[in-house]
């Protein structure tokens, strides 16, 4: 039995009304939690990506992959372990103004986490830390230790695959053989 571990899969599918919550019923209907959701625009114009972090074993995130491709304008999902890729998080943090009146605590705080003031009010400041869930937690607990924080969000994962994108390298392979499908199983994940 494989480990479980998170798994970050890449969906690809034109932009659609409806695809979001037909992927996400996948994971619905095998009772498998999404930690992370983002979508967005891919590099390739015209194609929506959709990045998602499951924490699963490699049979079921096989499994996963498989019947998303099952869906009717989705052209291909890919899956990864956390070494694949490169991947961020944007969290905000909103605080009372009167956190930066005691002196330069908070300053060194925020300097210490790479973080960055975006704005400034009367009665509270916002900042922003991007880096790894684990790091904007420390952050905010670190916050949350000195006092009572006025608002905390975290966005969800968005990654890039450290090889060449398979996306690309599966239109090519298409390409390459007009009228041809090529092999669902020449790219990983499937």
């Amino acid at each position: 039995m494989s480990q479980i571990q998170d798994y970050t899969i890449s969906v690809f599918s034109e932009n659609y009304t409806g695809i979001l919550s037909r992927v996400v019923s996948i994971f619905t209907r095998r009772h498998v939690n999404i930690i992370s959701l983002t979508t967005s625009q891919s590099s390739i114009a015209g194609i929506h990506r959709f990045t998602i972090v499951v924490h699963v074993d490699e049979r079921m995130v096989r499994h996963l992959v498989a019947q998303i491709e099952k869906q009717v304008d989705i052209i291909k999902a890919f899956y990864y372990e956390p070494h694949e890729i490169v991947h961020q998080e944007v969290a905000l943090y909103k605080v009372p103004t009167h956190f930066f009146t005691d002196g330069s605590t908070v300053e060194k705080l925020i300097r210490s986490h790479n973080a960055r003031i975006l704005l400034i009010e009367p009665e509270y400041i916002v900042i922003e830390k991007t880096g790894h869930e684990a790091e904007t937690t420390a952050l905010l607990e670190e916050l949350q230790s000195i006092g009572n924080i006025y608002g905390f969000v975290r966005s969800g994962r968005v990654a890039i695959v450290k090889p060449m994108e398979q996306l690309n390298t599966y239109l090519r392979s298409l390409e390459d053989a007009p009228g041809q499908m090529a092999p669902k199983d020449q790219a990983r994940g499937v």
